[in-house]
């Protein structure tokens, strides 16, 4: 096996589990090359926030790498997820318990072709209020979460494609192809409005970040034991 030389540079793929930040991953993996090359500090960065509540595609660039990690920032990202109709949460996702109910909509395949053509090309979101969106120096989940009201402004994205599949009656299976700064769990709220049904985001995974896919992907305990042999 061709040696890594983690501590000069090098490109991990890595399949976040859930629950654990992206932050969380790049702290893990600072660490064992730093034990294991007996460092005191090293560059190690992420190129792309996923959601603790997200699995997939983490690419963590350590060392002279990281002077690249913006080309993959700025990559397409694709993932694959469900979304749960009927209702709503506040941060879109499960980080928050319902707090508004609608009647289910019918779905068939004439209005899941309407939602892709709605939502496919160049669209405006707004933000989730409970995300690491910077608003005057605070994330916008430190407001939220003093129930402190900002406005957040809608960003310009793009959905390169988006497949829908009905799961059954109240749940949505998706995969969709977008642009960086996508927020997956503002398309679902979105969804839910154009079916004036309300929406959130059950579960999300990362499949593809650019160039690197989930197959190509290894555990945290997979890269700590290449960096420990290394």
């Amino acid at each position: 096996m061709t040696k890594i030389l983690f501590d000069s540079g090098a490109v991990l793929v890595v399949d976040k589990p859930l629950n654990w930040t992206s932050f969380d991953v790049v702290k893990k993996i600072r660490y064992a090359i730093c034990k294991h090359y007996n460092l005191k500090k090293i560059k190690v960065g992420h190129a792309g926030t996923l959601d603790p509540l997200a699995s997939g595609v983490v690419v963590v660039c350590t060392g002279k790498k990281t002077k690249i990690i913006d080309q993959f920032i700025n990559e397409s990202k694709e993932y694959t997820g469900e979304i749960r109709l009927g209702s709503t949460t506040p941060s879109f996702d499960l980080e928050t318990e319902i707090d508004k109910e609608f009647i289910l909509p019918a779905l068939n395949d004439n209005i899941l072709k309407k939602i892709s053509n709605n939502f496919t090309g160049n669209i405006l979101q707004i933000p989730p209020i409970f995300s690491a969106k910077r608003i005057n120096g605070k994330r916008a989940y430190q407001y939220a979460r003093n129930n402190e009201e900002i406005v957040l402004k809608p960003n310009s994205v793009t959905i390169h494609n988006l497949e829908l599949k009905v799961v059954d009656k109240e749940t949505l299976s998706f995969n969709c192809y977008c642009s960086k700064g996508t927020y997956i769990r503002s398309l679902a709220r979105d969804i839910g409005l154009f079916l004036d049904s309300g929406g959130h985001l059950i579960s999300l995974k990362r499949i593809k970040s650019g160039n690197f896919s989930l197959e190509m992907a290894k555990s945290i305990d997979e890269w700590i034991d290449i960096i420990k042999a290394s």
